[in-house]
């Protein structure tokens, strides 16, 4: 069970965003917050206070990088979500959990429960 757990989300399409957080809620996570941008993401990660993120790979335009590199380095755990092939993660992050689009319940469930040890 996730036990309340907080999860950062970056996404910057907003209706993904809201059923990432619908997920989580039914999944007994808790919402950190969302960060629409990879300066706000940075933000965010290097504030932390949170259990593990969800980070999309390409945020307008921009790829999220540096936030897995702050989260990394911070040892919070996260999963990228790709709406495309995975292959251009950089070669220090390839091993990283990802999540393809179109998002399920089953796969966000099953991503968060390994990057967070959850059974």
């Amino acid at each position: 069970m996730a036990d309340g757990k907080t999860i950062l989300i970056v996404e910057d399409e907003a209706m993904i965003g809201m059923m990432l957080e619908d997920y989580l809620d039914t999944l007994g996570y808790r919402l950190h917050g969302i960060a629409a941008s990879v300066d706000e993401a940075c933000d965010q990660a290097r504030q932390g206070g949170f259990d593990a993120a969800l980070i999309d790979c390409n945020l307008q335009g921009e790829k999220s990088w540096p936030v897995a590199d702050i989260l990394a380095e911070s040892g919070i755990p996260f999963v990228f979500a790709t709406g495309g092939i995975a292959d251009d993660l950089p070669s220090i992050h390839a091993g990283r959990p990802t999540l393809a689009k179109p998002y399920t319940i089953g796969a966000v469930e099953r991503a968060l429960g390994k990057v967070l040890g959850i059974a």
